[in-house]
């Protein structure tokens, strides 16, 4: 997670989005599912500088169980009065009901996720995906213990090729907002539709030599960006859907959290659960 003590242009945001890791865990949870239907929990401070933390249980340990390790620990944090980016978790309930749902969200839950996100933008005063001054925020997994190497992240979400503009003018840095661009690209397809991450290295090493250049940090901005678009063309070959997920603000959020639900509980998960 990126804690910045300092205010910035620009905040990647964080979601934590929780997932269940072994079957004590799921019977657990099941048990929590009926004592509350509620979905999403807000943590960190409102545009004004107060705290808007919703609590999810009556102590970090009982949280866990709800919204995470994750979401408890940024909670308590955010209570105790630590700097922490504002954001919003995702129950481990919610993701066992979209399993046993067969991969559908559970009533008033896509409600739920959009206020919540309408909720952060106005706390943060920045919008998903402007093109003025664009709203960067992380999609995190998560779990109510600790599952070393098991929980998945994509950054970024919210930049595409309008956005992108936005974000070179917010820091004035052409360079870090095409890579920041092509990362997301490149996170999104690999950690949530799988594609092969050697492409993406492929293509960079290919770009190198095309410079011949020895490191990342040589490429300058405009290499950035013909990656951006070669991870996309990368994309487009590997995935079968139309475009990569970058037009709207809904669109962009629900994508990768239907995505993310589904390849944790249809892979890694399921290895853990089996």
């Amino acid at each position: 997670m990126n804690v910045r003590t300092e205010p910035t242009l620009f905040w990647f945001d964080v979601f934590t989005f929780n997932r269940v890791g072994a079957r004590f865990a799921c019977d657990s949870l099941r048990v929590w599912s009926v004592m509350s239907e509620k979905h999403v929990y807000s943590f960190g401070k409102d545009h004004a500088g107060n705290d808007v933390t919703e609590v999810a249980g009556a102590s970090v340990e009982e949280a866990k169980w709800i919204v995470g390790g994750k979401g408890a620990n940024l909670a308590e944090m955010s209570k105790i009065g630590l700097p922490v980016p504002p954001g919003f978790s995702i129950t481990c309930q919610t993701c066992v009901a979209y399993s046993n749902n067969g991969n559908v969200w559970p009533e008033g839950v896509t409600d739920e996720i959009d206020a919540a996100m309408a909720t952060l933008e106005e706390r943060m005063g920045k919008k998903l995906g402007d093109a003025e001054d664009p709203l960067l925020v992380s999609v995190r997994s998560g779990a109510p213990f600790s599952m070393p190497g098991m929980m998945d992240t994509v950054l970024n979400l919210g930049l595409n090729d309008e956005s992108v503009q936005g974000l070179i003018k917010q820091t004035g840095n052409e360079r870090f907002a095409w890579d920041s661009y092509r990362r997301f690209v490149q996170m999104f397809s690999g950690v949530v539709m799988g594609v092969s991450g050697q492409l993406f290295e492929d293509a960079i090493a290919a770009k190198k030599a095309e410079k011949g250049v020895k490191l990342d940090t040589e490429l300058d901005a405009n290499d950035l960006r013909d990656l951006v678009t070669w991870f996309k063309g990368i994309f487009a070959a590997n995935v079968d859907v139309k475009e990569h997920p970058e037009v709207s603000r809904t669109a962009m959020l629900f994508s990768h959290l239907i995505l993310i639900f589904s390849s944790a509980l249809l892979s890694r998960q399921f290895l853990v659960l089996g």
